[in-house]
C-alpha cells in the first residue's frame, strides 16, 4: 500500500500530468500495481529491476545518483522507447518532491542501452560520473572502461604500465573498489572489466585501426572516444569514456549509445 504522504503526492502528480498533457508519470519508488492510479500516459518506475510490461516500464538506474543525474538517464530512456521527443515534458515524484522535467538538446541515446539490468554498468557510470562532477584532487580526468569479452580485448590491447590488477580480485561491485577505481582512473589506458565486475587490468593501450574497421561516430570525437568505439566493433564488449570537459560516452557494437555530461543542467 503506497503511504499516506506519498499517496497524497502521487495524486497530486497524476493531476499534473493531465494538467500539462506531459507525455510520461516517472516514480522514483516501488509501487505496487494496484497502488497506481489509472492513466493513459506512460508510467515508469525507477527501482531495481527492468521489465518493460504494457502497462508501467520498469527500470533500473544506479540508486546513489543525484536527481538531476537520474532525471538525465530517465530522459535518453523515454526518448528511446519513444515515449517523448526533445522539448516535451515529463512529471516526476519522488519521496520527497514532484517536478516537471523538459527533454532538452544535449542527451542522445540509441536503442540498446536500456536493454535489461546492467549492475556492472550501471555501478562504473555511478563512479564515472562522480569523476566528471569532482575530477580527481580537483584536476579533470579522462578514462576509459572497457567491459565484457575480456579475453577478446585483451587480444586488441597492450600494457602501457605494469598493470596495477594483476594478482588482485578487485570487483566493481564491492563498495571499497570506488576509491581504488578513481585513483588508478588518473593513469593513461583503458580498465578492462569481465561482465562480473571483476577488473582484469588498467593502463591498456587499445589497438584500433579506425580505417580498418569502418567507424560511424560523429564528427569531433578524439582518439579516445574511437578506441572505445573501436573495441566495442571488434568484440562484444561495451565501453564507457569520460572527457576531460566532463562528457559521458558508452559505446557498443561500434555505436555511440549515451552521451551526457553531468556537469550541465539541460
Amino acid at each position: 500500500m503506497v503511504g499516506d504522504t506519498f499517496g497524497t503526492m502521487l495524486e497530486t502528480a497524476v493531476e499534473l500530468v493531465k494538467k500539462l498533457d506531459a507525455k510520461a508519470l516517472v516514480i522514483f519508488s516501488e509501487v505496487s500495481p494496484a497502488g497506481l492510479p489509472e492513466l493513459e500516459t506512460p508510467v515508469v518506475m525507477v527501482g531495481s529491476t527492468f521489465e518493460m510490461d504494457e502497462r508501467i516500464k520498469r527500470v533500473s538506474i544506479p540508486r546513489t545518483l543525484d536527481l538531476d543525474n537520474s532525471l538525465n538517464l530517465i530522459s535518453a530512456f523515454l526518448l528511446e522507447h519513444d515515449m517523448v521527443t526533445e522539448g516535451e515534458n515529463f512529471v516526476y515524484v519522488t519521496e520527497d518532491v514532484i517536478g516537471v522535467k523538459t527533454v532538452r538538446k544535449g542527451i542522445s541515446v540509441m536503442r540498446g542501452f536500456f536493454s535489461k539490468s546492467q549492475d556492472v554498468i550501471q555501478k562504473l557510470l555511478e563512479i564515472t560520473i562522480e569523476l566528471s562532477v569532482e575530477g580527481r584532487e580537483g584536476t579533470p580526468v579522462g578514462a576509459i572502461f572497457v567491459v565484457g569479452d575480456s579475453r577478446r580485448v585483451l587480444r586488441h590491447s597492450h600494457q602501457m604500465i605494469p598493470n596495477p590488477f594483476k594478482g588482485h580480485k578487485v570487483n566493481v561491485l564491492e563498495r571499497e573498489s570506488k576509491e581504488i577505481i578513481k585513483e588508478f582512473a588518473q593513469l593513461d589506458g583503458a580498465f578492462v572489466i569481465r561482465e562480473d565486475g571483476r577488473i582484469v587490468a588498467a593502463g591498456r593501450y587499445l589497438e584500433i585501426k579506425p580505417k580498418v574497421i569502418d567507424l560511424m561516430l560523429p564528427p569531433g570525437l578524439g582518439s579516445r572516444h574511437i578506441a572505445a568505439a573501436g573495441i566495442t566493433k571488434l568484440t562484444r564488449a561495451m565501453a564507457i569514456t569520460l572527457s576531460e570537459s566532463g562528457t559521458i560516452r558508452i559505446f557498443k557494437n561500434g555505436l555511440l549509445l549515451l552521451e551526457y555530461n553531468p556537469r550541465i543542467k539541460y
